[in-house]
């Protein structure tokens, strides 16, 4: 049997993460069973052999000396490590475990916290991934596809790394480095900031082998690809490179089910024969364990702007709901009804059509803004005032809701403790980044209330008084809780800024129910416990992790908060509110009734209020 389990060893270069030097770039940043099965042999990649033959002489192309053209893909590396490059490198890894993947990030820190018990990043599931990829991992296998059975090892392949001198080891490069919107120079507040993606390319172009392929993950502009080939070209002239565009369609919070089972892949090309080539061996990575039917090959200039699109689509529908949550809240008309009616039209759906503050976070804000200033580029000014007005609309709905807050205690907040529950840009998440309560906090501090108190599951102290600071300046009355009781004790107003499921109620709500962090487990386990986790199909025991010193920052940071989160019990909160008792329901996640039982008043997003 031992001789059989060795055997069947899924081998992968074991490289550290250790390395001193410091990637230049800026920061980082967002089923259907295939048929054959990705965990028991080499990635379809594997048999995508490219000939250089396929250029001819008068095409005018390079030929591509790719890696297919020696062999498969072996290595690849992900620059930047962030809620992108992360996840998505996790998931490659597993599902190629005979592809060594490292992970590049000039930030020491991140680094560090992706090699221990705390990850940087919370997602529903990404630990289990990460552990099973970044540990060695005993695997219970029972393949019907391969008759394989037993127990089998599952050596590392994930890794994380400061040293660039990985990027000369890969055969493909992904860019998954933060791509904000420019805050200074001409189109300051639309363009997109591109200093971070030139730092990287310019970091890969010092290292890269020639023949690598180099994608962009990273959401960027129209014509990136182009000005990623040309940059290429002046730093490496007479090197062959191909510039591949494969967008991320993730939403955090579901981050790794958008990864394992994505509704498309897109892979834009140059056109040319080698790019066809090369997008044949991306394909052939994600053809581990995404159908071929999922999987398109568009050109470079459709595959970018195609990402842009998806989100201002989406974010039209939020700030369409939005414009008539203002109308429902001035007639008898409720959102919810209004959203229940139309989303039943097949030509329309449920989907985006839930009223609430608006879209945060750091993709649909910027992904309109670079629309509007394309659409402006190119002279359609028309174009760029009909999706700037989606931004307008977003932002609007979320100074109408802080101006409720302040119209109901008659303009003056002077002494009054306002509470606010939730703080990340949505659920499931502890990303504060463009956080939907920045915006309300900035308002309503205006007034000059005595205490703002924030509660949030996931979001750290540190980061939340970071973006207010950012936004704010003066953040003496701000003040960050872990109890969420604590929080709206002797408050004389609750605001629910996201829609997590704790902050819910219902008549007759059982306090027994509780929801986990992660949809495979808690959100801290104990680390010496050998954990086992089932993933379609497999058996993983996952190696037990170090355990942390006793002066660990991030295991205090979350000493205070459960790993298992029980309902809110408004009662409760209701009894240590001072009079008059307000909540103000931004997400429509109150039973309106239910909360006006215990005695406090409701004014909620999309509805209209009796109290005057």
């Amino acid at each position: 049997m031992a001789d059989q389990e060795d055997a069947m060893d899924f081998i992968a270069s074991p490289l550290g993460t250790s390395g001193e030097s410091s990637w230049s770039g800026s920061g980082s940043t967002a089923l259907t069973t295939p048929a054959s099965s990705p965990l028991f042999g080499p990635s379809k990649a594997d048999d995508l052999a490219l000939s250089p033959s396929l250029s001819s002489p008068d095409s005018g192309y390079i030929s591509f000396q790719g890696p297919a053209a020696w062999g498969a893909v072996r290595n690849v590396c992900v620059v930047g490590a962030g809620y992108v490059g992360g996840p998505t490198a996790a998931v490659l890894a597993l599902n190629n475990p005979t592809i060594t993947v490292n992970v590049l990030d000039r930030d020491p820190r991140r680094i560090q916290k992706w090699t221990s018990p705390h990850l940087p990043v919370h997602e529903p599931g990404l630990t289990n991934v990460v552990r099973a990829t970044r540990d060695s991992t005993a695997i219970e296998a029972n393949d019907p596809i391969t008759n394989i059975t037993g127990t089998l090892k599952r050596h590392p392949n994930l890794f994380f790394t400061c040293d660039s001198t990985r990027i000369s080891q890969a055969d493909m490069v992904f860019l998954a480095v933060n791509t904000p919107t420019k805050t200074f120079g001409e189109g300051a507040g639309r363009a997109t900031n591109m200093t971070a993606i030139d730092e990287a390319v310019r970091e890969t172009a010092a290292h890269a082998k020639p023949g690598t392929i180099i994608v962009e993950k990273s959401t960027v502009p129209c014509g990136t690809a182009q000005r990623v080939r040309q940059l290429l070209s002046s730093l490496r002239p007479g090197i062959p490179f191909e510039v591949l565009s494969n967008p991320e369609f993730l939403a955090e919070g579901s981050a790794i089910e958008n990864l394992t089972t994505p509704d498309r892949v897109l892979i834009g090309s140059s056109g040319t024969p080698s790019g066809h080539h090369a997008a044949r061996v991306l394909a052939g990575i994600y053809s581990a364990w995404v159908p071929s039917t999922r999987i398109l090959e568009i050109n470079a200039w459709s595959s970018e702007l195609a990402k842009l699109v998806a989100n201002a689509m989406l974010a039209q529908r939020i700030s369409s709901i939005n414009s008539i949550s203002a109308i429902c809240e001035r007639t008898g008309a409720e959102v919810d009804q209004v959203s229940r009616a139309i989303g039943m039209d097949p030509r329309i759906g449920p989907q985006f059509l839930k009223a609430g503050l608006g879209f945060g976070g750091s993709c649909f804000r910027k992904d309109i803004a670079s629309l509007t200033y394309l659409a402006e580029s190119l002279g359609l000014e028309d174009v760029a005032h009909y999706w700037r007005q989606v931004n307008v609309m977003n932002e609007a709905q979320r100074n109408r809701f802080a101006g409720k807050a302040v119209q109901r205690f008659r303009g003056n907040l002077v002494g009054q403790k306002l509470s606010l529950l939730g703080f990340a840009f949505k659920k499931g998440t502890g990303d504060p980044r463009e956080s939907l309560a920045v915006d309300v906090i900035r308002l309503l501090l205006e007034e000059q209330p005595l205490e703002i108190a924030i509660f949030d599951p996931y979001c750290r102290e540190d980061d939340i008084l970071r973006e207010v600071e950012t936004v704010c300046g003066d953040t003496c009355a701000v003040r960050v809780y872990g109890d969420p009781y604590l929080a709206c004790s002797q408050a004389n107003a609750v605001l629910v800024i996201t829609d997590c499921d704790q902050f819910r109620n219902s008549p007759g709500q059982s306090s027994t129910k509780s929801y986990t962090s992660e949809m495979d487990g808690s959100l801290d386990s104990d680390p010496s416990v050998q954990d086992v986790w089932v993933f379609n199909g497999t058996t993983y025991h996952l190696t037990p992790q170090d355990t942390c010193p006793a002066d660990c920052a991030d295991c205090r940071s979350k000493s205070s908060r459960p790993t298992v989160l029980e309902p809110l019990e408004w009662a409760r909160i209701a009894y240590n509110m001072k009079d008059p008792k307000w909540v103000f329901d931004g997400r429509g996640v109150l039973d309106v009734k239910e909360m006006e039982r215990l005695g406090v008043s409701v004014d909620a997003i999309g509805r209209r209020s009796d109290f005057a």
